[in-house]
């Protein structure tokens, strides 16, 4: 008799796990897939696809179970989940992460939100949405965010043991990091008892998301004669924000010496400068604020600050866009200094 809650036609559980990279979803993928085929005897699968393997950029993690008679024979990306992992809130700016996803499907959300604004800036209409601080929980054990929605996947999942997957954390972490197995142990225990559940149901007739990929906006039907670059070869208009993996600097005005360490050490555009004269009348340059959206949440500037007048802030919801100063580039509406 079949463990799996669920099967599509082809015989699979699938799952997707939306993050960030650096967030660890890959590795949490290969710990979800093992833990499934070595503790339950289940076939599975695990791979992920992700673009210049860089810290902040989009990764979408998949694995798929299966029961021991039926052959993994697909190795396209899981479309239509029956669970969805987000690792990051800040991906709905960038990623339609519950693409595909069934009206009885479950969602996983890493944030302390409630569940109501969750769904609205989720635009989802039905299914069980589950909510973990797992951001919170890695910083109190001093782990990452992935050990944490593992153990809230094993949850959403019941028919995972939770017990294999203890022994895959002491499997993975033993030999190299051995300090980190308790407090890992720790972080995949909480996120299993401490994530938050609510059903929205769906009537009879409900649909479930359509998949959507997608497309280049330049193909071999559409790229312009001649080898033409279309890109500004700059990132003036980038939104950097979804690359924030949950902190970002907090800048205190009246603990300033306006001394330059944080722009020395920034690699964007964050600090915004206007001229000035100090007390003597002399000019200088004095900090008027951070324009968020082109910091990356790297914090070096924190580490760089003498002062104290920038610290590591837990990201909430609404806080960049209230402090946010932003950069003026006039050349780049055709204006001048």
């Amino acid at each position: 008799m079949s463990i799996l809650p669920k099967k599509n036609e082809l015989g699979f559980f699938e799952i997707r796990l939306e993050s960030i990279g650096g967030l660890g979803a890959n590795l949490a993928g290969k710990m979800l897939a093992e833990a499934g085929v070595l503790g339950l005897g289940l076939n599975g699968s695990n791979f992920s696809t992700y673009g210049s393997e860089k810290k902040g950029s989009p990764v979408k993690s998949f694995i798929r179970f299966c029961d021991p008679e039926t052959e993994i024979r697909a190795h396209s990306p899981i479309e239509e989940p029956h669970v969805i992992g987000v690792f990051h809130e800040a991906l709905y700016k960038m990623v339609d992460v519950v693409s595909g996803l069934a009206p009885d499907g479950i969602v996983l959300v890493n944030s302390t939100r409630d569940f109501d604004d969750i769904k609205r800036d989720l635009r989802l209409e039905y299914g069980t949405l589950a909510v973990v601080d797992a951001l919170g929980i890695a910083v109190e054990e001093k782990t990452k965010v992935n050990t944490a929605m593992l153990g809230a996947l094993f949850r959403v999942c019941d028919f995972l043991d939770p017990e294999a997957m203890k022994q895959v954390i002491r499997k993975t972490f033993e030999k190299k990091y051995p300090h980190l197995v308790e407090s890992n142990i720790r972080t995949f225990e909480r996120g299993y008892h401490e994530v938050r559940f609510k059903t929205y149901e769906a009537p009879e007739s409900a649909r479930g998301k359509a998949f959507s990929r997608p497309e280049p906006l330049l193909g071999y039907e559409t790229q312009e004669i001649g080898g033409i670059i279309s890109a500004n070869a700059n990132s003036i208009f980038k939104d950097l924000s979804g690359s924030r993996q949950g902190f970002l600097p907090k800048w205190e005005e009246e603990k300033c010496i306006h001394c330059v360490a944080c722009d020395t050490v920034c690699p964007d555009f964050c600090f915004v400068w206007e001229e000035g004269e100090d007390k003597k009348g002399r000019k200088q340059m004095f900090l008027r604020g951070i324009d968020y959206q082109y910091c990356k949440g790297c914090l070096k500037c924190v580490e760089a600050c003498p002062t104290s007048a920038l610290t590591a802030e837990r990201e909430q919801i609404g806080f960049a866009e209230q402090h946010q100063v932003k950069q003026k580039f006039p050349f780049v509406a055709g204006g001048t200094y």
